[in-house]
């Protein structure tokens, strides 16, 4: 009688493990939604933004302030005061180097806009712009803005 030898290779069959293929698949389903999550732009707060005839279209900024008819600051949803903006701002590797813009509502006090501008250069920003609606041409004398120098 003849033995037949089987070696090690011969008796095993390849098969496909499934466990580790669904933790590689919710893996990169994470990854993908938070991608697309940090894709998506701060939308901000409503607001009744004033109106310019020489608005011009802006690039999405880092950071978006919006100052409310109450004249509290907003930034990605939270309510800041002056000096927590300007703890926010530095935080920035190189403020100088951060886009702010300022979306002040029609109705709030033109000191509130101004204590938004004051965080900003406290905090080394120098590229500030203006948030304003462009005129629809129902109101021909509405008052210019544009970005701060």
């Amino acid at each position: 009688m003849s033995k037949r030898r089987i070696s090690y290779f011969d008796s095993k069959r390849g098969r496909v493990e499934i466990i580790p293929m669904i933790d590689v698949m919710l893996f990169l389903l994470v990854f993908f939604i938070i991608v697309t999550l940090q894709m998506i732009p701060d939308a901000g707060v409503a607001l009744q933004l004033a109106t310019s005839t020489e608005t011009q279209h802006l690039e999405h900024p880092k950071v978006t302030v919006n100052v409310d008819k109450d004249g509290t600051m907003t930034v990605k949803g939270q309510t800041v005061t002056q000096e927590e903006l300007v703890a926010l701002l530095r935080e920035n590797p190189d403020p100088s180097q951060t886009q702010v813009t300022i979306a002040a509502s029609k109705d709030a006090a033109f000191q509130q806009f101004v204590h938004a501008l004051d965080a900003c250069r406290s905090a080394g920003v120098t590229d500030v712009g203006v948030a304003a609606q462009p005129v629809t041409g129902d109101a021909p004398n509405a008052p210019a803005a544009g970005t701060a120098p």
